[in-house]
């Protein structure tokens, strides 16, 4: 569970790597290859096995592809992962653009490659980019070519094994429906939507459709596997035979036949001649040829895991509540250590970020965190998804700014909560700058809209202040968050980038406008809410929804400009902090934190 700290990836791994990979590509008679993050399973997280664009590269961020060729390399990472990428990179191997403008996709366009052979894997590309990928090869005068074998698989000779812990029953008193009631509810919609069966690749819509969680997966509940649902609610489950317990099959009972990985090929013959549902976005252009080249007649649908997924049921909303006290009175308590510890320099980002995970660890609950926790102590604050190394650890000095990003797992919820402090005396613009992120999270978190509203139409709510005053942030302002799943959750996000899906009740979001001085400090501020009916406005024609706000920690008072503040914005941090104390203050052991913690949230 424990964070470590060495430093994984960077220059001298894309170093010693490139030169076999290019090998393999010579053998394979293939003049360059892509690679994508994205491993079999679309995840997010990958086990160790699946870092293929860390192997070749040195790159570790979550999202980013990679284009080698015989004497030349791309690397392509998005606004988040620049510093980082640079940091990482050996800017003399590879070309670092920017990720999605151009992006794979444009930059291959572009390109002049009369002729050349690319490699793809086809288990790792979605049809959809698959398709684009092909139409760019085309205008540059490549070919895209499926390969036989994976040529980063074939080079990495030291490649780890597959992960192969148990998979376990996720309770109903967590889970708050049972796995029988869920796949009768999908397989009724299969059956009216004229579907005999859909074949589902997503391990998170496995574990939330099968009441199960696994450990494959970094910092993510997750079982990889796959599953065939069909539409009379009979399913199909494939695991790797190490990973199924008797316990496990007795808690799927009659109705889940549990087989062997291996024989998900043979089982996808036995829908020849039915109509299959399948999501381009989860499943890869593998699953599209295979199924089309035995007879099936493919529907293209989105995972009908992906939105009952996203809306949680009361169960798992009161439990992501206790979840949020719990996490919220460790995180007080660290915020309590920072303060007392942190203000003659001697505390360095490891031992902040050691020191929080203790304070998880000892509620007792916690089973894993989240993800990596983003610990940045002043320049380092600024980069968006640093993670701290032996290498890169600063100090938390007098006159700076610490940004601490971290989350716990838990059997009743996932959290992720950002808070930034005051080391010493802030600056007036870091005060400033604190104080237009905080009017923008206050702006996302007041807002009541009617049913059909997207993240994206809420976006610029958390942007505005910033924007009054010629700034901005580059990534998104919210994602989804799973159920003791994982920290990153669709189909619903707020962010520039357009997303149709309306918000729903019982969706869970994240609320993290920010702002980074590049080489200076970072500031960010986020709680994780859960979208609501919100009471009806007198005079109003219609129903209306807002957000519950899930995550319970004291805001830094010290960086606040109570004059920036409008009346309703001034109410609302003093209410907040009022549910902080009120919620969390029991949980908190005794003096002196419990005295800190009434002190900070004391109105402003």
């Amino acid at each position: 569970m424990r964070q470590t700290f060495d430093v994984i990836g960077g220059p001298d791994l894309g170093r010693s790597n490139l030169p076999r990979l290019r090998a393999i590509l010579r053998e394979d008679g293939l003049d360059g290859v892509f690679i994508p993050h994205e491993d079999e399973y679309q995840n997010e997280y990958l086990p160790a096995r699946n870092e293929r664009l860390a192997w070749a590269t040195g790159f570790t961020g979550s999202a980013g592809s990679a284009f080698v060729f015989a004497a030349r390399a791309v690397l392509f990472v998005d606004g988040r992962y620049t510093l980082q990428a640079r940091s990482q990179v050996a800017g003399d191997l590879f070309e670092i653009v920017d990720m999605p403008d151009p992006g794979p996709d444009g930059w291959l366009a572009t390109q002049v490659f009369t002729d050349l052979k690319i490699g793809y894997d086809p288990h790792l590309m979605s049809p959809d980019a698959l398709a684009r990928l092909e139409s760019a090869a085309a205008k540059s005068g490549a070919k895209l070519v499926p390969t036989a074998r994976n040529p980063v698989d074939a080079a990495w000779t030291d490649r780890p094994g597959e992960p192969t812990p148990p998979v376990v029953p996720h309770l109903i008193e967590h889970a708050g429906e049972a796995s029988s009631s869920k796949r009768t509810r999908l397989g009724k919609s299969l059956s009216e939507d004229g579907v005999d069966a859909t074949v589902i690749t997503s391990p998170a819509s496995i574990a939330w459709l099968f009441n199960v969680r696994g450990g494959d997966v970094s910092r993510t509940p997750l079982p990889l596997g796959r599953a065939i649902l069909h539409a009379d609610g009979q399913a199909e489950l494939f695991l790797r035979p190490e990973k199924v317990t008797p316990e496990l099959g007795s808690h799927l009972g009659n109705e889940v036949q549990i087989r062997p990985i291996r024989e998900l090929e043979h089982r996808l013959h036995k829908l020849a001649g039915k109509r299959v549902a399948l999501d381009p976005s989860a499943a890869s252009a593998w699953f599209f040829e295979t199924l089309n080249g035995l007879g099936a007649e493919v529907k293209r649908a989105q995972d009908p895991c992906v939105l009952p997924r996203a809306r949680k049921n009361a169960i798992e909303i009161e439990g992501a509540r206790r979840a949020h006290r719990r996490d919220g009175a460790a995180l007080a308590r660290f915020l309590h250590w920072i303060d007392e510890k942190a203000g003659d320099g001697s505390v360095t980002e490891i031992e902040a970020t050691l020191m929080l995970e203790s304070f998880r660890e000892e509620t007792g609950e916690l089973k894993d965190l989240s993800f990596d926790s983003i610990s940045g102590a002043g320049p380092n604050g600024a980069i968006v998804h640093y993670r701290a190394s032996q290498a890169t650890s600063r100090r938390l000095e007098p006159g700076s700014l610490f940004l601490i990003d971290s989350g716990g797992q838990y059997l009743d919820g996932t959290t992720d909560v950002t808070r930034t402090i005051a080391i010493g005396e802030p600056t007036a613009e870091m005060r400033e700058r604190y104080t237009r992120v905080l009017k923008g999270h206050i702006a996302l978190a007041r807002i009541r809209f009617p049913k059909g509203v997207t993240g994206s139409q809420l976006d610029a709510l958390a942007r505005q202040p910033l924007w009054e005053a010629g700034l901005d942030y580059d990534h998104g302002t919210g994602h989804g968050v799973g159920s003791y799943l994982g920290v990153h959750e669709g189909p619903h996000g707020i962010s520039k980038k357009v997303n149709t899906v309306a918000l729903e009740p019982g969706m869970v979001v994240s609320n993290e406008p920010g702002y980074y001085k590049t080489g200076a400090y970072g500031i960010r501020i986020e709680n994780l809410q859960v979208v609501t009916e919100a009471k009806p406005i007198a005079g109003g024609e219609r129903p209306m929804m807002g957000f519950e706000t899930l995550t319970l920690a004291p805001l830094d008072r010290r960086l606040i400009e109570t004059g920036l503040l409008s009346e309703q914005e001034w109410t609302w941090v003093n209410r907040y902090h009022g549910r902080v104390l009120a919620e969390i203050g029991p949980l908190v052991p005794g003096d002196p934190e419990r005295g800190w913690l009434a002190q900070m949230c004391a109105e402003l």
